[in-house]
């Protein structure tokens, strides 16, 4: 690295701390060079270590006042929550790329006073987070990384993706907006200039990816919320739809114990039997859902969603008994 650009990187060091944030624009007009050095000047802080935000309200980058948190007087029970956390979400990759997180536990665990750290011991072996089952996605750290600094940055990427929906390995520009961890891995949600729309991209289906020399903006209203809309999971597949599910006593109880989706509404009868209501976009995702609970529940509205349920039942019979249902 030649001495020109050392200088300038302190530069950006200096401006990006001293002050509230600097877009990509006036760094450059104060470093005098193009957007394009500043935002591989940028890229070169990051990689370095130093912690840059982006502010979406102001749309500047910026430093904390100091790169390293300052003391904090943890309670017991503050300091054993975030430790637990920590190992459970870092340990064996349980939460990809989360594997620092187990550092950091450590290094909380070794900060704290002797008896302090005895007793949290104890108690973080007694405490256990069982999650489900995660996709590893091997050999996927640097597309997630660079995700990242695209999404800080607000630079797009090109992508190829092998697509399910598609059933085709497709090349397409990506401006990513969001990372998204949903049950078991990572997405990505942002615009895609061949859908032309928002889409949400499994992270572990990315093949190749490579950053663009270019910007692009976020909407200002786009939230994740919002882009989900009522989607049982992760894909707003269609009108809204009021679905009406009932499961059987056996199970009753465990389904209306959990908050399944924001719209939910219970309603329990004398036999023990559970309406379960919700209003959802689209019907595919949640028929899986309704299917997992076999012949303890049964969708009673809307009428496509019992067609589609009864056409897979149908299929399944023709699998298990080897003949083909009339």
């Amino acid at each position: 690295m030649n001495l020109t650009r050392i200088s300038r990187l302190i530069q950006i060091l200096g401006l990006l701390q001293a002050s509230k944030g600097h877009n990509a624009g006036e760094l450059a007009q104060s470093c005098d060079v193009s957007r394009r050095t500043i935002f591989r000047d940028l890229d070169v802080l990051r990689d370095a270590g130093v912690p840059l935000l982006f502010d979406d309200d102001h749309n500047v980058y910026r430093i904390p006042g100091t790169y390293y948190l300052p003391p904090t007087n943890f309670t017991t029970e503050e300091a054993l929550a975030v430790i637990v956390l920590c190992y459970e979400l870092g340990q064996s990759r349980r939460l990809p790329f989360y594997e620092a997180a187990q550092n950091a536990a450590l290094k909380l665990e070794a900060s704290l006073p002797g008896r302090v750290r005895e007793q949290l011991q104890e108690l973080t072996d007694a405490v256990q987070i069982k999650l489900e089952p995660a996709n590893p996605l091997a050999d996927h750290s640097p597309v997630y990384r660079q995700l990242l600094a695209a999404i800080a940055s607000r630079r797009p990427v090109r992508i190829e993706y092998d697509s399910l929906s598609d059933r085709a390995i497709l090349k397409l520009k990506l401006s990513p907006y969001r990372m998204l961890f949903s049950r078991r891995s990572w997405y990505v949600i942002g615009r895609s200039a061949m859908h032309r729309e928002v889409r949400t991209f499994n992270v572990g289906r990315i093949r190749t990816l490579e950053m663009i020399d270019d910007e692009f903006m976020i909407p200002r209203n786009f939230s994740i919320r919002r882009y989900l809309g009522n989607a049982w999971h992760l894909i707003p597949e269609g009108p809204d739809v009021e679905v009406v599910v009932r499961f059987s006593p056996l199970v009753a109880r465990n389904v209306g114990e959990v908050m399944w989706h924001h719209t939910q509404r219970l309603t329990w009868h004398d036999d023990g039997t559970l309406d379960f209501q919700v209003r959802v976009s689209g019907i595919g995702e949640i028929s899986w859902w309704i299917m997992g609970y076999g012949d303890q529940a049964e969708a009673l509205e809307p009428e496509p969603l019992r067609e589609l349920i009864s056409r897979r039942a149908e299929r399944m019979l023709e699998q298990y008994r080897g003949q083909t249902v009339t």
